[in-house]
């Protein structure tokens, strides 16, 4: 088992040393007496800015010598022939070398650290072997992909017989091209024989798009005349080395030439061999691994264009190469670029996906440098075009795209790295790529996707709303309980911000049902609307610095009264709010005391008929059929009754005043109490009195059932009367009793005979 963990561990550790994010050339290759420019890049900290930068040989024994170190150090080797010069701006350092030997070829690193066992990159160098073969040799030199002429002298006598070009291959010399019209299978379409002219006696070989196996020695022919030998170099294209960061971005640079200007231009990346995998093209085609993350300018000028990726990922790494012609041909490289993407990156990870719901909202956090708060930031739609296009939608000085207008906003947080993106009112046609940008160092630009999914928004406020100038507005937006911890707001939005504006915490909210202790209404309150308050009104959460939903209203400032109606069908936001299912909530007014509270309730609009069929009775005060036939008729009814009403309250107002001033001499048994005389003797003992000392709230009584409250205090003059000898309670309440049910039902029989004789 111990054995197996450290078989384990030995296989992982390797593979650990070895991912450095020090970034270099793997190859370099030159010629006798040339000169090198060796580029290593290193991850942009504090540290690796001031660190010890070094240029090492290795050796069979797995040590380093030091060449070259920042320090000023130089071996006797590179004496006046190497220097070493770091770019802290740009994050590399260079190494130059000049007058280089074949012994020079080998194995090298370029790393930082104060011993060569620190961050480092492997770097072989080779150096072949120069001109200067033979008096007679004609040596070419070119690079790989482009075309080579060789010139071919012969004499007079030779005239008008055979000529060629063979390649040696050991002894034999096997032919290319004649003037006879033969070419060889492997140069096919590439090798063209021509006569430069009887007088100049001499005949040229064009080898077009040159492979590496085209190097090696030729022989030109001509009759039976000695043949001319001739070295053919094909060198492999340096690549040009771009240091990327994870999540981060890079741009390709291909300049092609002026005679490419008007031919079809691409990128490709080697995958397998020289097999060439199509990353984009100026026809509009691109890898699905790129969508929605790249970009391609091209100037037809000077046939130089541009590729853009954000968003690196680590399988991005790789050689990529531009191309003319449009055509994935093998052999045909014309500029390279080799990729190396960091993964120790001080770029944040931020979401690559975002998903909303129709009508809903998403918040996107746009990283950016945090060295560069000042700069400008953006933020743009990818849009699937030929060539790819991101158009601004928002930036952080103010302009917002028209098209945007009330639903996008852009919040700068200040220090801490990033900024955030707002768009609400969510439709099928926001899916898409976004991008996040600044005017400072391109390198930190990053993509989202945008998803909208299906589903309802979790914020609920009415989408439109009608003001009155000089009323007051009153707009809800209802929050469900997993946003009860939030801190909720509303504000003004403009094209530059969404100015904070004071709300109102109205308690729970009936719109969710299933949790109506942690949901919540909030309120906007407009006093004395103006017409500059007309616009769009957004209600969100946020935690912190991080924003959540949100969710926007666009109020209307009329001239004229809340009662009339207003010119478009727009719901009054004091009195309603739109919720799903067709559901409409109303504020239902209680009173607590002395403070008004408003309740929410559902309420589903029906059209409610008479149970007995009929029509419902007009109640229009200008409608005609609404004031004649049955008014004579409630009238007469309603005045008696009132009268009868009336007289009875008296009656019972005069009983309990006579029933008061002899309470504290005697009541035995009475219909409403059970008290004895010894209860007022105790009671007469300890200065008791009817009612005194109680609170004037204790003797209000609600009057017609409504909670308008009246005080039944006493009069003081009446309290103040001698005591005189009188019947008994009981017998006074029974005899006036009796007198009240005769008077009452001497009255109803009269008002019952009053509509027959009408």
């Amino acid at each position: 088992m111990t054995s197996l963990f450290l078989t384990c561990l030995l296989t992982i550790i390797p593979a650990v040393f070895m991912k450095s994010p020090i970034f270099g050339p793997q190859e370099v290759s030159t010629v006798e007496g040339n000169s090198v420019s060796i580029k290593c890049y290193y991850p942009a900290t504090s540290v690796n800015r001031h660190a010890r930068k070094y240029w090492c040989r290795q050796n069979n024994r797995g040590s380093c010598n030091t060449l070259i170190s920042s320090g000023g150090f130089v071996s006797k080797d590179y004496t006046d022939r190497a220097n070493l010069t770091n770019f802290p701006e740009d994050n590399l350092f260079v190494v130059d070398i000049k007058h280089l030997i074949q012994n020079d070829t080998g194995k090298y690193k370029c790393g930082l650290g104060i011993n060569n066992r620190g961050l480092s990159f492997d770097v072989s160098l080779e150096v072949n072997k120069g001109p200067g073969l033979s008096n007679n040799t004609q040596v070419y030199r070119e690079d790989w992909g482009s075309n080579v002429t060789i010139i071919c002298p012969f004499k007079a006598e030779n005239t008008q017989k055979k000529k060629s070009l063979c390649k040696k291959t050991g002894q034999d010399c096997v032919l290319v091209i004649d003037s006879t019209g033969y070419v060889s299978p492997n140069y096919k379409d590439r090798a063209h024989f021509k006569l430069q002219g009887t007088s100049q006696l001499k005949f040229s070989i064009t080898i077009n798009r040159l492979r590496p196996e085209d190097a090696g020695a030729y022989a030109c022919k001509a009759g039976e005349e000695k043949e001319r030998d001739v070295d053919l170099q094909v060198v492999k294209p340096e690549p040009g080395l771009i240091y990327g960061d994870l999540r981060g971005s890079v741009s390709f640079e291909c300049a092609l030439g002026p005679e490419k200007a008007n031919v079809p231009k691409l990128l490709c990346r080697v995958s397998t061999g020289e097999a060439c995998d199509l990353v984009i093209n100026t026809q509009g085609e691109r890898a699905p691994g790129f969508e929605g993350r790249i970009l391609l300018t091209s100037t037809d000028k000077d046939g130089s264009f541009s590729v853009l990726i954000t968003g690196l990922r680590k399988e991005d790494a790789g050689l990529y190469l531009c191309r003319a012609d449009g055509q994935l041909v093998e052999g045909r490289p014309t500029q390279a670029w080799q990729l190396f993407v960091n993964e120790e990156t001080s770029i944040p990870h931020s979401p690559s996906v975002v998903k909303g719901v129709p009508g809903g909202s998403v918040a996107v956090l746009c990283p950016y440098n945090p060295r560069e708060s000042n700069h400008l930031k953006y933020w743009c739609r990818w849009e699937k075009t030929q060539k790819g296009r991101c158009p601004l939608l928002v930036e952080s000085e103010g302009l917002v795209n028209p098209q945007y207008e009330g639903r996008l906003a852009l919040y700068e947080e200040p220090g801490n790295g990033t900024y955030t993106i707002i768009l609400n009112q969510l439709t099928a046609q926001d899916a898409g790529f976004y991008w996040c940008l600044t005017n400072g160092d391109s390198s930190w630009r990053s993509t989202v996707e945008l998803k909208v999914v299906e589903g309802e928004p979790n914020l609920q406020v009415p989408r439109n709303v009608t003001a009155w100038l000089g009323e007051t507005l009153n707009v809800p937006c209802h929050f469900p309980c997993k946003f009860y911890s939030h801190e909720k707001y509303w504000c003004k939005w403009s094209n530059r911000s969404c100015l904070t504006l004071p709300s109102q915490d109205e308690g729970p909210s009936q719109a969710f049902v299933n949790c109506n202790q942690n949901s919540q209404v909030i309120s906007l309150t407009l006093n004395s609307v103006k017409k500059a308050d007309e616009g769009w009104y957004w209600c969100g959460v946020k935690q912190g610095h991080l924003y959540g939903e949100t969710a926007a209203v666009y109020v209307t400032v009329e001239e004229g009264t809340k009662g009339e109606s207003p010119r478009n069908e727009s719901h009054d936001a004091s009195q309603a709010s739109a919720v799903p299912n067709g559901e409409v909530v109303e504020p239902n007014v209680r009173e607590s005391g002395n403070k008004v509270v408003q309740v929410p309730r559902l309420v589903v609009e029906e059209d409610s008929e008479d149970p007995a069929g009929a029509s419902r009775v007009n109640t229009n005060p200008s409608s005609a059929e609404g004031q004649g036939g049955g008014s004579p008729v409630l009238v007469s009814t309603l005045v008696p009754l009132a009268l009868v009403l009336g007289l009875g309250a008296v009656v019972v107002g005069v009983l309990r005043a006579r029933h008061r001033k002899n309470v504290d001499r005697v009541s035995i048994r009475s219909y409403r109490t059970d008290i004895t005389m010894s209860d007022f003797d105790n009671s007469r003992d300890f200065g008791a009195n009817d009612n005194m000392g109680a609170s004037p709230i204790s003797r209000e009584t609600s009057f017609r059932g409504k909670d308008d409250f009246m005080a039944t205090t006493e009069s003081t003059m009446e309290s103040e009367e001698p005591k005189k000898a009188k019947r008994s309670s009981k017998e006074e309440a029974d005899m006036a009793y009796t007198a009240f049910l005769l008077q009452s039902n001497n009255m109803a029989a009269s008002i019952q005979d009053g509509p027959r004789e009408a």
